[in-house]
Formats: structure tokens, sequence, C-alpha cells
């Protein structure tokens, strides 16, 4: 028998962290470049649940959101460059409460190992990962109705 079946979701949070701290993780955006005018959209279309809220991002998606919106968001690297991998840590921190990834299923990504630890982190994590508009929306949705719901769904699963 795996004792990792076993573990406590708790258990996943550092030693440090109490569930009150828990509120003011970040929210991770991260777009492949056929997809930056989608993350674009999307971002002015929840501004306002958006707005206060803790935003990381991969470099050039970063940076365009912050000027497109005036949002603040903290740009890590580009993708390719190790950003999906430094949100990847952050995740693993429990730093992370939603991670946004509009990704482009349809070309290759010479970094896509990088593209499938994040994807594996958030799994692990029981952090909620939306890959297209559809499911983005819906998260934002949650997010914007109330902002406990989001962040409670990795402590609680």
């Amino acid at each position: 028998m795996n004792i990792l079946h076993h573990i406590e979701p708790a258990s996943l949070l550092p030693v440090n962290a109490d569930r009150s701290s828990l509120g003011r993780r970040a929210i991770a955006l991260i777009a492949h470049d056929a997809q930056k005018t989608a993350m674009l959209e999307l971002v002015q279309e929840y501004r306002d649940a958006l707005h206060g809220e803790q935003l990381i991002a991969t470099g050039t998606t970063g940076g365009l959101i912050a000027e497109q919106t005036g949002l603040a968001v903290q740009c890590l690297a580009s993708g390719p460059l190790g950003g999906d991998l430094q949100i990847g840590a952050q995740i693993a921190a429990s730093q992370v409460k939603l991670v946004i990834f509009l990704r482009d299923p349809l070309c290759a990504h010479p970094h896509e190992p990088d593209i499938q630890a994040l994807i594996k982190v958030c799994d692990i994590r029981h952090v909620p990962l939306a890959t297209n508009t559809a499911t983005a929306r819906l998260c934002l949705e949650a997010l914007s109705r109330d902002a406990e719901v989001i962040g409670a769904v990795a402590v609680t699963r």
C-alpha cells in the first residue's frame, strides 16, 4: 500500500503555513503566444474580480496584462526561460490558489516538460488549473462571487 494515499491535505502545507495566510495566495496567469489576446480579453472582462488580488505571470504575458489593464502583476521569467517552473515552485510552496494557463494545444513547445511539470504540481497540490477560457471564466466567476471559494479549494481537497 502506498503511504502517499494516506497523507492528509493539510500535511502538504509548509510547516510554517497556517490556513489564515492562504487567502493571500496568488493567481498565476500564463498564455502561449497564440492565446495572449484571449488572456488580455479575459483579464479585462474580470478586471474587477482580479483587482486587489496578488497576480503573478510569466514575463511577456505579465507585461502585456500590466500594460493593457493597469493591474499590478509580478512578472517572472518567460515560460521557455523557466517561468513555468518558477510558478510551479510557488505552487509547491502553497503560494498560488489558481492557475490560468491558456495553452496552445496545436503547437509544439520546446519546454513541454516544464509545462507538464506545472500541470503535475497543480494536480498534486489540488490547485485549480484552467487551460481554456471556458474553465477560466468558471473559476473567475467563483472568485468574483466569493473570493474565499477558490482559496479554500486547495486546502479542503
